[in-house]
């Protein structure tokens, strides 16, 4: 699932997230993960928002398995409930 949302990603983000899930950049990968959970919650202010919490999320769940599972199976979910809204109805 992660794989196919990865190659959604337009080149520049993909390039960027490509490099933030190397093992290298963990002690990058897991502040900016927690940083973006924290603006996540006060999406209600201006530039902040509540995009930041799935990419938060996605980002502190390469490091903690518990996050990973709960992260992976949310996409799975709204993939499936993309792709059954983008098919073609009768």
């Amino acid at each position: 699932v992660l794989a196919g949302f990865a190659d959604a990603l337009p080149h520049p983000a993909r390039r960027s997230y490509g490099w933030l899930v190397r093992p290298q950049a963990r002690w990058v990968r897991l502040p900016l993960g927690v940083a973006l959970i924290a603006g996540g919650v006060l999406g209600f202010l201006p530039v902040l928002g509540l995009w930041m919490l799935p990419v938060g999320a996605l980002l502190v769940g390469e490091d903690v398995p518990p996050v990973r599972r709960a992260t992976l199976g949310a996409l799975g979910r709204v993939q499936c409930w993309w792709d059954a809204r983008r098919s073609p109805r009768p």
